[in-house]
C-alpha cells in the first residue's frame, strides 16, 4: 500500500497493491494492523455506499457533533472527491484538496474528522463507498454551497451545471459556516 500527503497534511491518498490476472484482481480495502502501520488507526463504524449518475454533485457535508472520518473510494466509475480543511487553528483552514477517484485507479482518499466533504461525478455512473468513524447523525449534519468563492473549488464541470439535492442547493457560504 501506497500511502501519499496531499497538499493538506492530514488528508491521504491511498493505492492500495492490487493482484490482477486473466480472472480479475484482488486488493485489501481495509485491514487495521497495515494501516495502524503506517500510522492511520482508525477505528470504523458505519460503511455508506451510494449511485449516482453523471453530473452529480455532492456536498460540501460534515457534522458539527459525531465528527466522522472517512476512508472513501469508488468500486464503479470515476468522480472528483473534495476534502475542505474546517479547523479554524489549521494552517490550511479553509483549503482544499481534491483527487480523482476511480475504479481503475483504485485510490482511495482519508478523509479526516473535522473536513467537509463532497463529490461531482465524472462517468456515466459511479459507485461510491466510505468507511465512517462516527455514526451519521442527522441533527448535526451542515452543508456548505459547493461553489462558494471564499474556498474556491475547481470542479471538472465542463461549463454545466451539476445535479444537486435540494439539501445541497441550501448549503451556506463558508463564511456563515460553523468550524470547529
Amino acid at each position: 500500500m501506497l500511502v501519499e500527503n496531499t497538499q493538506i497534511a492530514d488528508v491521504l491518498l491511498i493505492t492500495p497493491r492490487v493482484f490482477a490476472d486473466e480472472r480479475g484482481f484482488f486488493m485489501e480495502t481495509w485491514n487495521q494492523n497495515v494501516f495502524a502501520k503506517k500510522g492511520m488507526n482508525f477505528n470504523f463504524v458505519q460503511d455508506n455506499h451510494s449511485k449516482s449518475v453523471k453530473g452529480t454533485l455532492r456536498g460540501l457535508h460534515y457534522q458539527t457533533e459525531n465528527t466522522q472520518g472517512k476512508l472513501v473510494r469508488v468500486t464503479l466509475g470515476k468522480v472528483f472527491d473534495v476534502a475542505v480543511d474546517l479547523r479554524k487553528n489549521s494552517p490550511t483552514f479553509g483549503k482544499w484538496v481534491g483527487a480523482v477517484l476511480s475504479d481503475e485507479n483504485r485510490q482511495m482518499l482519508w478523509v479526516p474528522p473535522q473536513f467537509a466533504h463532497g463529490f461531482y461525478v465524472m462517468s456515466e455512473i459511479a459507485e461510491f463507498q466510505y468507511k465512517c468513524t462516527d455514526f451519521y447523525n442527522p441533527a448535526a449534519e451542515k452543508t456548505i454551497i459547493w461553489n462558494d468563492s471564499d474556498i474556491g473549488i475547481e470542479w471538472p464541470l465542463n461549463s454545466e451545471q451539476p445535479l444537486l439535492s435540494e439539501k445541497d442547493k441550501k448549503g451556506v457560504p463558508f463564511c456563515d459556516a460553523k468550524v470547529f
